[in-house]
């Protein structure tokens, strides 16, 4: 583990311990452990038939999205993180929902290795890709979890969405297009994104921004299959300052603020 996995890892463990204990809703801890779904209406409109498929769910964290696609009628469902804490509440939320999931403690890149098994469908969504250096080697990970004609959904930020900043009402690139894996964006954060007004002691983290070419080629490089690429304009959190709610827990940019795509989606299939 470099210092860079390190410092995000210090992170995450202290991000996982809030976000288990989460008082703004933006978890929806409570629906989950009644039974119900975290997912969004993006990815519930497009992640497609689940119904028996084994699925696993990379960079898991709290594991509440795992045991939502348990709920939604996959067959078995397995919560891969390298954080132990966010494991823990995974795992301690599954007991407390009686639902049954698979949890393994493990870096995204040692992946295989570490899961044993191949899967129908890998599930990776919001906020996730950002913190990989490697995306070649990410979608090398995927191909090799999935079985012949399995296939990878994936919803994330916009790479476009995470250069920006809002400055006096509009939208400015401050952060290239692309992050050489060497020289990471730096950020400091002394709140983790639900609004939670608790303070955290390892602020550092680092991020890598990935084009969509770049995404899309990683993918294909490994021999996958594109079967669509969406980009939106809703996003899950509000990134920026005066987002307005357009649906549930989903956020648009306001009026008077230059539209930019702020998610997108694909779909990737092993060939069989």
């Amino acid at each position: 583990m470099d210092d860079f996995e390190k410092a995000n890892l210090a992170n995450w463990d202290e991000r996982a311990a809030l976000h288990a204990t989460d008082t703004t809703g933006s978890y929806r801890i409570a629906k989950v452990l009644a039974g119900g779904s975290s997912l969004h209406a993006i990815e519930e409109s497009e992640i497609g038939d689940i119904a028996g498929r084994d699925i696993v769910h990379l960079q898991c964290h709290i594991g509440l999205d795992t045991l939502s696609l348990k709920h939604l009628g996959a067959g078995t469902v397995t919560g891969l993180d390298f954080s132990p804490v966010a494991l823990a509440a995974a795992r301690d939320f599954a007991a407390r929902a009686g639902t049954e999931a698979r949890f393994v403690e493990g870096s995204l890149f040692d992946a295989p290795d570490a899961l044993g098994e191949t899967y129908d469908i890998a599930f990776v969504s919001w906020g996730a890709i950002n913190w990989l250096r490697d995306i070649d080697a990410w979608g090398r990970v995927v191909a090799a979890l999935l079985r012949p004609g399995g296939r990878l959904y994936l919803l994330e930020g916009h790479p476009v969405m995470n250069q920006m900043v809002l400055e006096d009402a509009q939208l400015v690139a401050r952060y290239g297009w692309r992050t050489p894996p060497e020289d990471p964006l730096v950020f400091d954060e002394t709140t983790t994104y639900t609004g939670d007004a608790r303070l955290m002691a390892n602020t550092r983290n680092y991020e890598w921004l990935h084009p969509i070419s770049a995404v899309v080629g990683s993918l294909l490089g490994a021999g996958l299959r594109l079967d669509f690429l969406h980009e939106h304009e809703r996003l899950a959190w509000r990134a920026f300052p005066g987002m307005v709610e357009v649906g549930e827990d989903l956020f648009a940019l306001p009026d008077g603020v230059t539209k930019i795509p702020l998610a997108f989606s694909l779909q990737a299939t092993k060939p069989a």
